[in-house]
């Protein structure tokens, strides 16, 4: 997962939290600052994170029907194919939507001063590497932070000793 991909994880989910109070305020983004971030969109692959919704979303909606009758499954086997067929193209609404949220957040002249990064050499290996270099960080901080709490459970135990306590 990219570091994109996080941050837009993360924008998706301020702006649906935000979206109703901000909306109302912001300026619409002109087309050329639309067009750019939908480019910034495409060219960081900011949405993969997302291609598996439409097929999670048929599958879980099967396991419903299919819980209340397991004599459904042909049947529903083959209703999820023709809907994850029909419904995978509704992906792209999210290029749209990401679009805009960036758009709304950067200017244009912001917008394409990252696509020209983004299209750099520098930027170009930045999103091929990103998605290693932030795995590798993720189990660092991780392994970091059981030695952590080993140190602070037995600080704890310490100063509770000290104050008479049998922890």
């Amino acid at each position: 997962m990219t570091f994109i991909q996080n941050t837009c994880r993360a924008v998706l989910l301020a702006a649906a939290l935000v979206a109703p109070a901000s909306v109302a305020h912001a300026q619409q983004p002109s087309a050329a600052a639309l067009a750019s971030a939908k480019e910034f969109v495409v060219l960081t692959g900011a949405t993969q994170i997302f291609n598996p919704l439409v097929s999670g979303v048929v599958e879980q909606s099967k396991m419903l029907y299919l819980q209340q009758n397991p004599g459904l499954a042909k049947d529903l086997n083959e209703i999820s194919a023709k809907l994850k067929a029909e419904l995978n193209p509704r992906l792209e609404e999210l290029n749209v939507e990401m679009a805009k949220i960036y758009a709304a957040k950067f200017t244009e002249a912001e917008l394409k001063d990252i696509l020209a990064f983004y299209s750099s050499p520098a930027g170009k290996k930045m999103l091929v590497e990103q998605p290693a270099a932030a795995e590798q960080s993720l189990k660092f901080a991780q392994d970091w932070s059981i030695k952590l709490s080993d140190e602070v459970v037995g600080k704890m135990r310490d100063e509770l000793k000290k104050r008479g306590h049998n922890p």
